[in-house]
């Protein structure tokens, strides 16, 4: 059976958003962890138990995906793709947290199957607020299936 627990997989590959995201979570103490992952590539070896991420226990997955589009080596886009397809990831909350306003990335997103898009804002306080805020939803209040 897989587990989800309070641990919020953060893929970014921008070290400044990292941090004020990374920073605003824990202010905010809602994640048991937070696992940040930097590129495509690792996301898919994540969720496929392999490289780095061959210790990692296969039946717990985190709370929520918090997702960039813009990445290196894999899209946000195709991650999303990836994730949906997974017997055991398909129901996994995923928020895109992304800087684009593109219309078109907007679409796709939610075509794909995100539960959500998020632009980040400028601002220091509102980037506290809206990171705060997803956490509490998608770690408190949000009820996904456990297992398909």
């Amino acid at each position: 059976m897989v587990s989800r627990q309070r641990i919020i997989l953060l893929v970014e590959d921008n070290p400044n958003d990292e941090d004020l995201t990374v920073m605003a979570l824990n202010k905010s103490n809602i994640a048991d962890e937070i696992i940040v992952i930097r590129d495509g590539e690792e996301v898919l070896d994540y969720f496929a138990c392999q490289g780095q991420f061959s210790q990692r226990d296969p039946s717990v997955l985190p709370g929520v995906v918090l997702l960039d589009l813009k990445l290196p080596k894999v899209s946000g886009l195709e991650l999303i793709r990836h994730i949906r397809a997974g017997k055991k990831t398909r129901y996994l909350p995923i928020v895109v947290l992304s800087s684009s306003n593109e219309e078109q990335d907007i679409i796709t997103s939610y075509e794909l199957g995100a539960n959500s898009y998020v632009r980040k804002p400028v601002n220091f306080e509102s980037f506290l607020d809206i990171a705060r805020n997803l956490g509490m939803y998608w770690l408190d209040c949000n009820e996904v299936p456990f297992g398909a």
